[in-house]
């Protein structure tokens, strides 16, 4: 028989083809994720089917494109992995951009793969649609996303796939989105034959100029203080910045996005700093003559509206891996470190030995001091007597959690402020929050990625009665999955930040606020009954010494209904003030409302005050 034309010997020389949707998965297993987030549809069909017959993956499937992006996104933080969602053409594309949004403000590598019309029906130039649900979600998410890309030519997939993954975790870290036509994703490709994406090369900065300056710098600080921020943790830095404060024994910090790296019991804490901060860990901050931030955007909620006024007579070194954010600030930035934190770290730790500031001892006693003398959870909250304390909440989740739990707070109003200002973080702990985009509706989609990632293990989400409601059809997958989730949704009878927003500047004239203004909300008890979840209910706080430890213990997942005293507020929190000229101007972190009495405000700042603070 002819060797060339011999059928048994063709058929072990033939090429192997494989389907392009199902490579797609067969690369996502390969980066190591073992949960793709999705919802499915006739645009992405294919892409669903690959995704369902992957043995190596689990689908996790969602009743809102929202929700995907969002729980891709939590899962993302908490597993310090790409997220992976799938969602399908036109609306699909468009319901998933908030969680694109939240990932691009937050810096978390998140891949969205979007399904898409045939490439024969795709609109050119001016012409808006062909069709039934074409839209270009490429150029609509081009803004928001590091990388994003509708694929038209199968034998591109794989260096697409390497272009994307490799941009969402370069430098700053961020989202991305492959969109794929429908006759793309059935297209038959040599994957033996794909060509790659070969990542440039970047040379790392040469930090030895500056790091000599840092040394001496810090060896002449008397009040140095260490602000840590999320970017610690996006480069797997951890175990480096623990060793650093450890050799260095200064007063440390950190923002929200980082507060579960210390412990509050940790020797070193002082708190969290900010404009919904705490007393203690702004005097710290404000008062300090060097202050060394790593990894921390230093967005105006950690620095304040009065942000010329941040850490003023302080001696600033700043790292951060963007070079854009090193150059948004009003105030003089010492030494700018544009660096990755890990290699900063590391760099930093090899001039460790030549390290030794001044008087730290009574400097961390001090901070300690203040530490003790302002709590964030004040005595008087414990004696509301018409309705429970959502700091006292905070302090009875610490009594009665275990180390490995895990956190999804909402991100806007009291379920975000108070938790990321009041919360004690015990050693193990998480939070996994979307701080900065501040979108009502995450704590639910949030909670259920990071209950995923986790292995199923007891996380908790503090939530507004508000926030609660988007995104509520997803109880049902919580349900599904039987995810033990614990929702403690704060019920203060409509938007609180709204109400006490327009109790402050328009004299309680409240509109879409409350009922009575037009916003109502259903009853919580309706809602976990219709959607199988278990119901409690906390009318005050002497109720929570019983009914938290239960709901702890439950394996399944609850809702519990915390009805908030209406005379709470935020506190403290930054403030303005009207000139004598009418202008508006921010007070500094030092002096947060409810204000001090000015002599004892004096008696705390060891420089110069400004303002109305004087």
């Amino acid at each position: 028989m002819d060797f060339e034309t011999s059928p048994a010997l063709f058929a072990e020389r033939r090429t192997i083809m494989i389907k392009l949707s199902d490579y797609v998965f067969q690369y996502v297993e390969m980066l190591g994720v073992k949960d793709v987030f999705m919802l499915s549809g006739g645009g992405c069909m294919h892409l669903v089917n690959s995704l369902g017959k992957n043995k190596n993956l689990n689908y996790r499937c969602c009743l809102f494109e929202q929700v995907v992006s969002l729980a891709a996104d939590a899962y993302a933080q908490y597993s310090n992995q790409i997220g992976v969602g799938l969602v399908t053409t036109g609306p699909g594309g468009t319901n998933a951009i908030t969680g694109v949004a939240a990932a691009w403000t937050d810096s978390i590598p998140l891949l969205m793969i979007s399904g898409q019309v045939k490439t024969a029906d795709l609109s050119r130039g001016t012409v808006r649609t062909k069709g039934f649900q074409e839209l270009d979600i490429v150029s609509i998410v081009k803004p928001i996303t590091k990388y994003a890309i509708t694929i038209e030519e199968p034998n591109d997939i794989k260096k697409e796939l390497d272009k994307a993954v490799y941009y969402s975790k370069e430098g700053r870290p961020g989202p991305v989105w492959i969109d794929i036509p429908l006759d793309i994703q059935t297209a038959m490709i040599d994957e033996d034959r794909l060509e790659g994406f070969v990542a440039p090369k970047t040379a790392k900065p040469n930090l030895s100029q500056e790091l000599t300056e840092i040394v001496n710098r810090f060896n002449q600080s008397e009040r140095p203080v260490i602000l840590a921020g999320y970017g610690i943790k996006a480069s797997g830095a951890e175990e480096l910045f623990k060793k650093l404060i450890d050799k260095l024994g200064v007063p440390v910090m950190s923002t929200w996005k980082a507060m579960d790296l210390l412990p509050e019991e940790h020797p070193l804490f002082v708190g969290r700093p900010g404009c919904i901060g705490q007393r203690a860990a702004n005097f710290a901050q404000q008062n300090s003559d060097f202050i060394l931030t790593i990894g921390a955007r230093l967005d105006f909620g950690q620095i304040g509206y009065a942000s010329e006024s941040f850490a003023r007579k302080a001696f600033k070194v700043i790292n951060d891996v963007d070079r854009e954010e090193l150059n948004k600030f009003k105030f003089h930035i010492d030494i700018p470190i544009c660096a990755d934190s890990k290699y900063f770290l590391e760099k930093l730790l090899d001039k460790i030995q030549a390290i030794s500031p001044h008087g730290c001892k009574n400097w961390l006693a001090q901070c300690k001091d203040w530490k003790e003398r302002y709590p964030v959870i004040l005595e008087e909250y414990y004696h509301y007597q018409d309705g429970a304390s959502t700091y006292v909440l905070m302090q009875k989740l610490n009594q009665y959690t275990e180390n490995d739990t895990a956190f999804a707070p909402g991100n806007s109003g009291a379920g975000s402020e108070i938790f990321s200002q009041a919360y004690q973080m015990k050693k193990g702990q998480r939070v996994v929050s979307m701080n900065t985009l501040g979108s009502m509706g995450t704590g639910l989609p949030e909670s259920i990625g990071v209950c995923i990632a986790n292995g199923c293990k007891n996380t908790i989400c503090v939530n507004g009665d508000g926030g609660f409601q988007m995104n509520i059809q997803d109880l049902e997958t919580v349900r599904r999955y039987e995810l033990p989730i614990k929702y403690f949704v704060l019920n203060n009878k409509g938007y609180g930040s709204i109400i006490n927003t327009q109790d402050n500047y328009f004299e309680g004239f409240y509109v879409g606020a409350n009922a009575q203004s037009g916003v109502t909300l259903p009853k919580f008890r309706n809602v976990a009954e219709t959607y199988g979840l278990k119901y409690y209910e906390i009318r005050h706080n002497k109720d929570m010494d019983q009914v938290i430890p239960e709901i702890i213990k439950c394996q399944k997942p609850v809702l519990c209904e915390v009805h908030i005293s209406p005379q709470e507020k935020t506190a403290p929190k930054q403030t303005s003030y009207i000139k004598k000229d009418g202008t508006m101007v921010s007070r500094p972190l030092e002096d947060l409302a409810p204000l001090l009495p000015r002599a004892i405000l004096e008696r705390e700042m060891l420089i110069p005050q400004i303002g109305e603070s004087q």
